[in-house]
């Protein structure tokens, strides 16, 4: 009996055994399968990121020390740091230390420049060796981010991209073995072992960088016994099947560096950015311990709200790099007294403008869906300048609850304000309070625009100089006119006062409806109405009530509308983006580019327009900018009130900068504001800190001549009511009347007897 069963108990044994081998030898071919597809298919989705323009300094650029440190904090500039991404201030010199990034027409490269700014504008430039330079260009902000399925910030780095420092510093603290284990070091797991019992807590892992990389990428963090096979099995696999700078290149992509809200941080490109505002090899010594050593646990080390951790931690990295003769002990020491070097707060942004997104996926959709964008590491470059969309916000919030508007009315405003050189839309404001789910007033909402289509108006008459000029005189009285359904129709100005014969200047300055209508009507509103089509692709119906601006427009409507103005008669579309770069940085799509040159005809005919605007912003319906202090930039301004004051509207534009303004309620109530007293207020406040280029007040492509008061003739300056008016050359009054005589009468007139 013994021995029979010896022999089941051996063969037993052996089965088991055999059983055990093959099992193992199935599990290990199973694995093997699968990961040489999941581990040699491995790819990251990598967000797309949207960023604002890019600050280009030249001398002479409008600028003030207020904008420019908006600017650069936006950015994430580090005031009194070091190297790329940081600046110092010495009276009114900017020492800026710029980072490289790509452009669209170029990669730039990193700067250190000393800016001057003084007076509103940059009055100097120079280099780090003190010759001047034409221009520098400061790394954008970034505003927005589209991620793909999983909110993961990744920015993804090719193992040669890695300074060999960093890399030597991960694999000192994380695996000294790394370059000769095979997946699992047994000796790195008892000398781990050996340091913690020495020191009476944990300070070393015993998981290889593999076993690290199988564990974020495959399992769970469960601290259990399969869970620990499963690890060590796919790491030998991987490491059996893939070189070691394929599983590094994959671990430093990969790791978890930290986290922002919903927005995980992984990887060592993203994690230098989101601590340091850096690329990993602008990284000193001491960040690059402490980026490592952050690897450990980020929450708990998190520098930003546990700076006695995380310089602990750092240190300890440092101690290691020495003792594994990576540094010196000098260097060391020198870099355990640096101070952290994290910023104030990491540099994601998910959505930073909600209202001024929504029109760049607009602008996008078209090329870009939404699928297209998320997650596909490309780089949108937007028009968005951030020190005027901050000042847009800051107006709209303070300035809208200064406003005196009706007790039941709940006040609204929209802001967009846009670039007069090349037609980019610099800011965009929906509403007060706007989130991602906001309704976009500046967009969406249609309302009535008063007055402001009047100098449309004016312009198609100035564009017949043979018969109209900005001297040339219109009746200003009752009319009524005949509208469709046999009805009629009696416009009346807003004062209730017909002003009799008065010049197209003064008409259009002191907004007179009747004498408008006069206008329009002789001009034909069809044409008007072909004229808004052709600008904005909007079809207004040839009411005569059109020309008092029964119409409804977005605001984003009226400054395509103003921007024909202020560029000279140039039909100039207006942009939110830039450009897309692929994710080698390579442009993909342009979006701005140069406009067709204007009609000779037109380019005077709006100049006239803007000249009697500026009129209006001295003596009219905008003088209060004088008091503002308006008076050097010489703005070009329309106000418009719809019925009943529900709308309240401002369009003003300067040499450079083109703003527009609604205020209203979302319930079209009556406000008791006009635009006076309402969305022009706001508009001053949000472009006096910024108000751009001066406009002129004169032009050489003019012809400048006195006109008497009360005839279409020349006249001298003395005389009474003489007043100078611009004309298209060839187009003055011919015939002249000097006022001599007139004056003696005056003189020898001793009254009747």
């Amino acid at each position: 009996m013994t021995v029979p069963f010896r022999r089941i108990a051996k063969a037993t044994s052996w089965f088991l055994f055999g059983a055990g081998i093959g099992f193992l030898g199935l599990y290990f071919w199973g694995v093997d399968r699968w990961l040489q597809g999941e581990f040699g298919r491995l790819v990251w989705k990598e967000p797309t990121r949207v960023y604002a323009r890019p600050l280009e300094l030249r001398v002479g650029s409008p600028m003030t020390d207020a904008q420019l440190r908006s600017e650069l904090a936006a950015s994430e500039y580090r005031e009194g740091g070091r190297g790329p991404g940081s600046y110092s201030v010495s009276g009114d010199r900017f020492t800026v230390h710029t980072r490289p990034f790509a452009d669209i027409d170029r990669a730039q490269p990193k700067q250190l420049a000393e800016v001057r700014v003084a007076g509103g504008r940059v009055q100097s430039l120079r280099s780090a060796g003190g010759g001047a330079i034409e221009a520098l260009r400061i790394d954008p902000a970034r505003i927005a981010t589209f991620y793909g399925s999983s909110r993961e910030e990744r920015r993804l780095l090719r193992l040669g991209e890695v300074p060999p420092e960093l890399l030597a510093t991960l694999q000192a603290v994380e695996d000294r073995g790394f370059k000769h284990h095979r997946g699992v070091d047994l000796l790195g797991i008892f000398r781990a072992l050996w340091a913690n019992v020495r020191a009476g807590e944990v300070r070393q892992g015993g998981s290889t960088i593999t076993q690290q990389l199988v564990r974020n990428l495959y399992l769970t963090r469960a601290q259990t016994l399969s869970r620990k096979l499963k690890e060590a099995a796919y790491a030998l696999v991987i490491e059996a099947r893939f070189d070691k700078g394929r599983i590094l290149e994959a671990y430093i992509n990969q790791v978890y560096l930290g986290q922002q809200g919903a927005q995980s941080v992984h990887g060592l490109g993203a994690g230098a950015e989101f601590w340091f505002g850096k690329d990993v090899d602008q990284l000193s010594t001491a960040q690059g311990a402490l980026l490592i050593g952050l690897i450990r646990g980020p929450s708990y080390l998190d520098p930003r709200r546990h700076p006695d951790r995380a310089t602990e931690r750092r240190d300890r990295v440092l101690d290691t790099l020495v003792e594994t003769e990576v540094i010196e002990q000098a260097v060391a020491d020198a870099a355990k007294r640096e101070s952290l070097g994290v910023t104030a707060r990491g540099r994601l942004s998910s959505n930073r403008h909600p209202g001024f997104m929504q029109l760049v996926h607009r602008q996008l959709q078209d090329d870009y869906p939404p699928e297209s964008l998320n997650g596909a590491g490309l780089t949108v470059l937007t028009t968005l300048a951030p020190s005027i969309q901050a000042q847009s916000e800051r107006t709209l919030e303070k300035e809208l609850a200064g406003l005196k508007a009706k007790p039941d009315v709940s006040l609204q405003a929209a802001i967009v304000v846009t670039d007069t050189e090349d037609g980019t839309i610099e800011a965009l404001v929906g509403g007060r309070g706007e989130t991602t789910s906001s309704f976009n007033r500046a967009l969406d909402a249609r309302r009535q625009v008063g007055s402001l289509l009047k100098p449309f108006v004016y312009l198609l008459a100035l564009a017949q100089p043979d018969r109209y000029s900005l001297a040339h005189r219109v009746d200003d009285a009752p009319l009524m006119v005949r509208v469709s359904g046999g009805k009629t129709w009696s416009p009346e100005n807003s004062d209730r006062t017909s002003h009799g014969k008065v010049t197209l200047l003064q008409a259009l300055i002191h907004s007179y409806n009747q004498a408008t209508v006069r206008v329009g009507l002789d001009i034909g509103v069809d044409r008007l109405s072909r004229l808004i089509q052709v600008l904005i692709g909007v079809d207004a119906p040839a009411h005569p009530s059109l020309m008092l601006g029964a119409i409804d427009l977005s605001p984003l409507q009226i400054a395509q509308l103003y921007q024909f103005l202020a560029t000279r008669g140039q039909i100039q579309p207006l942009q939110a983006v830039r450009g897309v770069l692929d994710a080698d940085g390579q442009a993909l799509k342009r979006y701005v580019r140069a406009p067709p040159d204007a009609d000779p005809g037109d380019a005077l005919a709006t100049r006239l327009v803007t000249w009697a605007l500026q009129e209006a912003a001295e003596s009219g319906t905008s003088s209060s900018l004088q008091r503002d202090g308006f008076g050097p930039w010489h703005p070009a301004g329309k106000t418009g009130t719809s019925d009943d004051s529900r709308d309240s509207w401002f369009a003003g534009y300067t040499g450079s900068r083109l703003g527009v303004v609604w205020v209203g309620d979302d319930a079209n109530r009556p406000t008791g504001l006009y635009g006076s007293t309402g969305a022009l207020r706001l508009w001053s406040a949000m472009m006096r800190p910024t108000p751009g280029k001066v406009l002129s007040r004169s032009e050489d492509s003019f012809e400048w001549s006195w006109v008497a008061e009360d005839e279409w003739v020349r006249t001298d300056p003395q005389c009474p009511g003489a007043q100078s008016y611009p004309f298209v050359p060839g187009y003055a009054p011919f015939e002249s009347r000097g006022c001599t005589l007139a004056r003696l009468r005056d003189w020898f007139d001793f009254g009747d007897d």
